[in-house]
């Protein structure tokens, strides 16, 4: 039996579009991708990149809970850097966050994200 789940909590900021904060379906979850706003505020935890991928890594962290899931479990990230040149610090502090087998992932950077944020990042999960 196919089973589709949206993922809400307030435990990390609401989405500012048309699109859930993740959703789960058969046991795999999908986060949206997350940048560094304080839930229930809307801004920025801080304007610089360490900052915001630290609070990224937060809010991610609360909807992988919500859905029933963990940085354990996730199998593959995706991170959007607005400058390449962030990649190292970005990358410790992502890194932090899963022990000794962390998932797979790519790192882009691109023009622009959402609100002009200096990292986003999403991931796939199990539950």
């Amino acid at each position: 039996m196919m089973n589709h789940t949206i993922v809400n909590t307030g435990m990390a900021p609401a989405a500012i579009g048309p699109y859930s904060q993740a959703t789960v379906f058969n046991g795999m979850m999908y986060t949206s991708g997350q940048i560094g706003l304080i839930p229930g505020t809307g801004e920025f935890a801080g304007e610089d990149t360490a900052t915001q991928a630290r609070q990224v890594m937060t809010n991610l962290q609360a909807l992988l809970e919500a859905g029933g899931s963990s940085f354990d479990k996730v199998l593959r990230c995706t991170i959007f850097l607005a400058d390449m040149g962030d990649f190292a610090q970005v990358n410790e502090i992502y890194g932090s966050c899963f022990g000794a087998n962390p998932p797979a992932r790519e790192t882009v950077a691109v023009k622009t994200l959402p609100k002009n944020a200096r990292v986003e990042i999403s991931a796939i999960a199990y539950i």
